[in-house]
């Protein structure tokens, strides 16, 4: 009885040692495989593709009335927006946070026709505009007309995160600033820039001598008239977001709002296809409904971002607008058109290389 208990426990014992290599070699491949699989996806973790684009506004802007020392000096601030931006993105932060900073950059640069270099209105005042929005939620805020705020980015994504509202303007969102902690300029002197006061003054002057009448020629240039800042980007997570600043056309009526607070104009992030953030005629843009028209054409009609862009900004052309919009979709691609002479605008390449551009 003994006998077949033994053979048994012989086969069993064989056939444990024969199938232990196969084990051990599956169990590595497996382990292996683990490892693999982590390392492939650190690796896309830390090459996830990011990217920024801004502008500082588009209009005839042309090398021959640009001297050296002044395209310098656009040309650093612009590179210093996509620094601020880049900084963040690069460490993994949101795009909400890069497109909030490289705008806060232009704000303060008296160069550019937003925060400090705000143009005046016809009643010698100031007054600002701005908006940020999510590509990931589809929130946004916005503010208009607000007279004592240094950085109107800040105010537009209090607005978004706290006030349970989209847009506010004037005394009621300077109202809201103060409460969230904001503080306020005791006055407009601040904005005051000799080269925005001049403009104001050529332009009050040409009203006063039109065609046929006697009296001196001025000459208004796109830079006396209006600008705009504002910056899009993509997230380490494939988050985008927008925003967009701007003082409005210089002798505008007091009270008059641009594209840029506009949702869906001047200013619009959707994850599902792009982020846009426009500059121009705000009229026509706000007519043409610029930045959800290229998220629509790329959602619905299957554009490439570029096509789409360019369409839209067609559309503009042909209701008698001039400008130029920057966008970056969810992919990292960017466009960047414009119908003028120039558009102040920057990107980082693939490489992490600055790159900006001035005339067409």
């Amino acid at each position: 009885m003994k006998l077949p208990h033994a053979i048994n426990c012989y086969f069993a014992l064989m056939l444990f040692s024969a199938a232990a290599p196969a084990f051990a070699q599956e169990l590595a491949r497996s382990i292996t495989g683990s490892a693999e699989q982590a390392r492939e996806k650190h690796l896309k973790m830390q090459t996830r593709k990011f990217g920024l684009v801004v502008h500082g506004g588009a209009g005839t802007i042309k090398r021959s009335n640009m001297t050296p020392e002044r395209e310098r000096e656009y040309r650093t601030g612009l590179e210093r927006a996509l620094s601020a931006g880049y900084e963040i993105l690069k460490r993994g932060g949101s795009s909400l946070d890069a497109t909030e900073a490289a705008v806060r950059v232009m704000e303060d640069d008296p160069h550019f026709n937003a925060g400090k270099g705000a143009v005046f209105t016809s009643a010698g005042t100031n007054e600002l505009d701005a908006a940020i929005m999510d590509g990931k939620n589809l929130k946004a805020g916005a503010v208009a007309a607000i007279k004592h705020i240094k950085n109107p980015v800040n105010l537009a994504r209090l607005v978004m995160e706290k006030s349970g509202h989209v847009m506010m303007d004037g005394e009621g969102a300077e109202a809201f600033a103060q409460e969230s902690g904001v503080e306020l300029l005791p006055d407009q002197k601040y904005f005051f820039t000799q080269e925005r006061w001049d403009a104001l003054q050529k332009i009050k002057a040409a009203e006063k001598h039109r065609t046929g009448q006697a009296g001196k020629e001025f000459v208004i240039t796109d830079q006396d008239r209006h600008g705009t800042v504002g910056a899009v980007a993509l997230d380490q997570n494939g988050d985008l977001a927008a925003a967009t600043s701007t003082g409005g056309t210089t002798n505008k009526r007091p009270g008059r709002v641009g594209d840029s607070p506009i949702i869906g104009a001047g200013t619009y992030a959707n994850n599902a296809t792009c982020a846009v953030s426009a500059t121009g005629d705000g009229e026509y843009f706000i007519r043409a409904t610029v930045g959800h028209d290229v998220s629509a054409l790329m959602e619905y009609r299957g554009m490439s971002l570029k096509e789409a862009a360019q369409t839209v900004l067609d559309k503009v052309a042909r209701l008698g607008g001039t400008g130029g919009l920057i966008a970056i979709d969810h992919r990292g691609n960017i466009a960047l058109p414009f119908n003028t002479s120039g558009m102040y605008r920057g990107y980082v390449d693939p490489n992490g290389k600055f790159v900006v551009e001035i005339y067409k």
